[in-house]
């Protein structure tokens, strides 16, 4: 799979981060995944949709072992069809939603959040667009 997005953020990416991305699902291979990693480089959290099971798996990869794979069977992607994934995250779990459901809820295991400093998209898939960006914040003087 080839890297098709990645952002570092020295602050952390957990909580308050809402990374979107959007894309064409062209061909029947499992060729998507969203890693978000932790300053030593583990991946505190992998998703990744499954279309040969029609499955979207989540887990961890610390100290050099994947923990419990967690597995939702809500499916809302169509082969060959566009699609859209969205994970944001608050003080205890990441939140996955694809094509405006919720798919999967994940308890964080890895502390502390502001260790997770960089996100991934890998894929093979096209990409339309990918988005990441902090909720809650404001741009310029709101006192008018």
């Amino acid at each position: 799979m080839a890297l098709q997005f990645e952002a570092f953020y020295a602050g952390g990416l957990a909580p308050g981060w809402n990374l979107l991305v959007q894309g064409h699902s062209d061909s029947g291979e499992d060729k998507f995944e969203i890693n978000f990693l932790s300053e030593t480089g583990d991946i505190v959290f992998h998703i990744k949709p499954r279309f040969s099971s029609a499955t979207i798996v989540a887990n961890t990869f610390q100290g050099g072992h994947w923990g419990q794979e967690e597995v939702s069977n809500v499916f809302p992607l169509v082969l060959g069809e566009p699609f859209e994934m969205e994970v944001s995250s608050d003080a205890e779990h990441f939140h996955v939603h694809a094509q405006e459901h919720k798919v999967l809820q994940f308890s964080h295991r890895h502390r502390p959040l502001a260790a997770i400093t960089r996100v991934q998209v890998l894929s093979d898939h096209r990409l339309a667009q990918v988005e990441l960006a902090r909720r809650g914040l404001s741009w310029g003087d709101v006192g008018y």
